[in-house]
């Protein structure tokens, strides 16, 4: 304004084009201004971000290996003995002078409510946690003298909540091998009953799902994870309730494709249904953390009024 005004009144030797100069000069020096507290402000946000994430890096995991462990050959012997596990977030006691033995080539179901200890068998098994008291081993050496990642590289593990990756499902199925043929991924899907439906994708096994499989149903999500843990080609296999989003007659399908696919490996498959456990060679029943009941599906029909008897003849009801 007072530019403009020198210049009406032609004083100060004020032109136009000074002021044109002034103008472009303090825009020039207004915008450095304002990023200076802009990028403070960024600094800020940053620093307090990175503080977060420095307290989850510097976290030291509990599990770890021993100075003693070492690398081993696993067969699928499983053998629990006196364990008794509390969960150290929840004071939850998960089992109590638990006793079990699998041997290898054996297919072992085990049921029971919900909270009785069921997924806590698969979590000990891969070291998630560390037991408390008594011990596991497989094939006669101690879980906690077999290295870490020996011991994870030769157990497939199916949780009841499965992670898929925004990548391809051929990608998503080969994760544990990313070296794996893709003969061998289209046989573990197939095994896993999902390969017609992943045909029937717009690019096959080409098609790109997004981050935890969001444009696939629940059942889909979990036979991929299946087929991802079967490529694998595992000595122990665990299935924990994987199965829960497919209907009765899917699930029996695959498990009857499953039960070739396991004639020589050991297998785990933790479930709520019972219908599906007829040709096992062993069913644990669980409940508070103990074994109740243990046998054949004829077996444990037999026992009247027991757990699984009552449990099988509600889900036949319902089913």
């Amino acid at each position: 304004m007072i530019g403009g005004l020198y210049y009406i009144n032609n004083e100060h030797n004020i032109s136009l084009g000074t002021i044109v100069e002034f103008i472009v000069y303090v825009n020039m020096l207004t915008f450095p201004v304002s990023a200076i507290g802009l990028t403070a402000s960024m600094v800020q946000r940053a620093a307090a971000s990175q503080k977060r994430l420095n307290e989850f890096l510097d976290i030291e995991p509990e599990v770890r290996d021993n100075n003693s462990a070492t690398d081993v050959q696993l067969n699928g012997n499983v053998k629990f003995e006196h364990v008794t596990f509390t969960y150290p977030d929840t004071g939850i006691e998960a089992l109590k002078d638990f006793n079990l033995q699998i041997n290898k080539g054996e297919k072992v179901a085990i049921t029971g409510r919900t909270g009785s200890g069921k997924s806590t068998i698969a979590q000990l098994l891969l070291r998630m946690y560390n037991v408390e008291k008594g011990q596991i081993s497989m094939d006669d050496v101690a879980i906690d003298n077999i290295k870490l990642s020996t011991l994870r590289s030769q157990i497939s593990y199916v949780p009841q909540d499965v992670f898929l990756f925004s990548d391809t499902v051929e990608n998503n199925i080969r994760f544990g091998i990313p070296n794996a043929k893709k003969d061998a991924v289209i046989e573990a899907a197939q095994i896993a009953g999902v390969d017609k439906e992943i045909e029937g994708f717009a690019n096959g096994y080409e098609t790109l799902i997004g981050e935890r499989g969001v444009t696939l149903s629940g059942g889909q999500k979990q036979r991929i994870s299946i087929a991802r843990a079967l490529i694998k080609d595992p000595a122990l296999i665990i299935f924990d309730d994987c199965l829960s989003a497919v209907d009765a007659k899917t699930e029996k399908e695959i498990m009857g494709r499953l039960n070739k696919y396991l004639t020589d490996k050991t297998a785990i498959i933790i479930t709520h249904r019972v219908f599906s456990l007829l040709n096992f060679d062993r069913i644990i029943v669980l409940d508070d953390g103990k074994i109740v009941e243990q046998g054949t599906h004829a077996e444990l029909m037999k026992i009247e009024g027991g757990f699984y008897s009552k449990l099988y003849s509600q889900q036949q009801g319902t089913d």
